[in-house]
């Protein structure tokens, strides 16, 4: 995003009651971070091939993007030519320092 990016109104979003006052403007739409999310899960399905796929999430900030990346990796493994093994695990880490 570019610093002069003025964002999306708040009024086109459905935003809880308890955010109105705390928030601005919308950078990024939930929408465009799904396409995204979605982009990636195919480019890993292609890079990794006929591979085994580790995912490993780090909690509690990244569960909710782990768990829709892999809905999309599990969504083209079923849809796909080919199904590849896929192991899930989860990470708790004390501090990023």
């Amino acid at each position: 995003i570019r610093d002069e990016e003025s964002g999306y109104n708040k009024n086109l979003f459905c935003i809880p009651k308890h955010y109105e006052e705390d928030l601005e403007t919308v950078f990024i739409p939930r929408g465009l971070i799904l396409d995204r999310t979605e982009r990636l899960a195919r480019d890993i399905m292609q890079d990794m091939g006929s591979h085994h796929i580790v995912a490993l999430c780090v909690l509690k900030g990244g569960y909710k993007f782990f768990a829709d990346l892999l809905d999309h990796i599990k969504a083209l493994n079923q849809n796909g030519d080919k199904s590849v093994p896929i192991t899930v695990d989860f990470v708790r880490i004390k501090s990023y320092c």
